[in-house]
């Protein structure tokens, strides 16, 4: 497993985690932005119009209302990401990520527009009678390159479960372990249970459940984070200066915090965003191709609200709530996980500044005086007692480390190789930074609301996460329709749902890294489709007239 989360990483270095990629999404955005004269702003207020009814907006043929599509695609885009993947937005890049998690969602914002508008323009009715469109028919039909859009399809398959499955139930599992002290197997098994119903139901079912869900489960989350930031007001100020004021600095060490340079936060900003709001990554299209809109660029306005909603305000909540609390920086008691843990050679401290410079290099992945340790360390009833090393965890000091064997505590000398315990099965806690939705609950418990506000994170997560699962598995169904008809439909359901179930107990860094990995890899030709197709989008928009 570690070789394959290296091989991972190394993977994701090509790709999200390269310059190029973040400019290829921004600069989509900022392209779009300009050729069709700023759509965000111009159509943000005729979508609203659209989806509440005050415009019309029905009147073509489909299987959703206005909506039911943004819903629906909204479920599918407000989930981990936006619970526990601003958390991870932070822990990796610090405060400034969330600034280019917000960059990305306004241009975005366009990018979604434009999308959108050609998958419900080019869409197409199957011999069963339901609708599919997305970027796959776009890419057919506009590009006449059937095998780009084969491969797209193939993408979203794997997509589809690596980034809209795997990691829901992950943080779902770890959550409700952690507050509800539910074995991660058991909600495994009976979420994918559920799922399984609700999936084969196809669209209709699935529109419908989530435009009862994220409504309400919005209103909940919303009251929890207002409990927070009204206990921590005095803090709202600060938080929103240290997102700015290391914009392009890098974000400074302070308490457990090791510090992040500014291309991290950049990286992981953009990174975060992509997979909060899907924009450039063709997902949520297949969505919005459902509609009964009867224009097309209608449907795109509609869409212009999702990175907004999803991007702009929910995740803006988090990463309040998280800044604010303060945990972010602080270390709390839990189990080392072997993928992110590394021995260091040598005693460091967090709390001396020439230690904190040689440890934030090394956390960054830049040069520097740190090696990994290759030995051996000696334990007495389960502490270590040799001067000669440092563990590592969640890219912090590890403190207070309690190593144990089989429920005893381990006595001896035990052999490490690169930086890696050589003898697996080890038990190894200590306090360390947090991630993800943990870090989120932990914020939300640190107010007045104390345990509850764990419980309202392991119940929004647990809603939220949930409903992403059901809409991206329409994602992938669809795409599994492109390629091989119908009748392949049934068996890609199934081993979506295996997934699903295996999830919930695999690492949480690889399931990460398996998201960042398979989003950059889907996104690229549906953004190069979407540039080639500009002037037919730049004729749609021009003949458009606001009433």
């Amino acid at each position: 497993m570690v070789a394959f989360n290296d091989f991972l990483k190394l993977l994701d270095s090509q790709l999200s985690g390269s310059w190029w990629f973040p400019a290829l999404l921004i600069g989509t955005g900022i392209f779009f932005t300009i050729y069709l004269g700023f759509p965000q702003f111009r159509f943000f207020g005729q979508g609203w119009r659209i989806v509440t009814g005050k415009h019309g907006g029905e009147g073509s043929k489909g299987e959703t209302t206005p909506f039911e599509a943004l819903t629906t695609a909204m479920s599918g885009a407000v989930g981990t990401g936006n619970i526990g993947g601003v958390a991870l937005a932070i822990w990796t890049g610090g405060p400034a990520a969330i600034f280019w998690m917000w960059i990305t969602a306004i241009f975005g914002m366009t990018t979604k527009f434009v999308e959108v508008t050609l998958a419900h323009k080019f869409r197409t009715t199957l011999s069963d009678g339901s609708i599919s469109g997305g970027p796959m028919y776009y890419i057919e039909k506009g590009l006449n390159m059937k095998w780009v859009a084969i491969l797209f399809s193939a993408l979203m398959m794997i997509c589809a479960i690596g980034s809209g499955n795997m990691p829901q139930i992950n943080n779902i599992a770890n959550v409700m372990e952690t507050e509800f002290s539910v074995p991660k197997l058991m909600t495994g098994l009976v979420l994918g249970g559920l799922l399984w119903i609700i999936i084969i139901g196809g669209i209709t079912r699935i529109a419908a459940v989530a435009s009862k869900i994220i409504p309400i489960m919005g209103v909940i989350y919303f009251g929890g984070a207002l409990i927070v930031l009204v206990n921590n007001y005095e803090n709202i100020i600060p938080s929103f200066n240290a997102i700015f004021s290391q914009v392009f600095t890098g974000s400074a060490a302070v308490g457990g915090f090791l510090g992040a340079s500014f291309a991290m936060s950049l990286k992981y900003g953009v990174a975060r965003g992509l997979y909060s709001n899907e924009a450039g990554q063709g997902s949520s299209p297949i969505a919005h191709a459902s509609s009964k809109t009867e224009k097309s660029i209608e449907q795109g306005m509609v869409s212009i609200l999702e990175p907004f909603i999803d991007t702009i305000v929910v995740c803006s909540v988090t990463a309040m709530v998280i800044l604010s609390s303060g945990v972010w920086t602080e270390k709390f008691e839990n189990s080392f996980d072997r993928t992110s843990m590394t021995v260091i050679s040598g005693v460091y401290s967090d709390a001396n500044e020439d230690d904190v410079i040689e440890l934030s290099k090394y956390v960054q992945n830049m040069p520097s005086e740190i090696t990994n340790f290759n030995g051996v360390i000696s334990l007495e009833a389960g502490s270590i007692v040799s001067n000669n090393a440092t563990i590592i965890h969640k890219r912090s000091v590890g403190e207070d480390v309690i190593i144990s064997r089989d429920g005893n505590l381990v006595t001896g000398d035990l052999e490490i190789t690169n930086g890696s315990f050589v003898e697996r099965g080890l038990n190894i806690r200590g306090k360390s930074l947090i991630d993800s939705a943990e870090l989120t609950a932990k914020a939300f418990s640190q107010s007045s609301m104390n345990e509850y506000g764990g419980y309202l994170v392991a119940i929004a997560l647990l809603l939220f996460a949930f409903s992403t699962a059901i809409a991206w598995c329409y994602y992938g169904d669809r795409s599994t329709a492109y390629i091989f008809g119908e009748k392949g439909v049934f068996w890609y359901r199934n081993f979506y749902v295996l997934c699903f179930i295996l999830a919930a107990v695999i690492d949480t860094e690889v399931v990460w890294n398996i998201a960042y990995v398979v989003v950059a890899l889907v996104s690229i030709p549906n953004l190069i489709a979407i540039f080639v197709l500009r002037r037919e989008m730049k004729e749609d928009v021009d003949n458009y007239k606001l009433n």
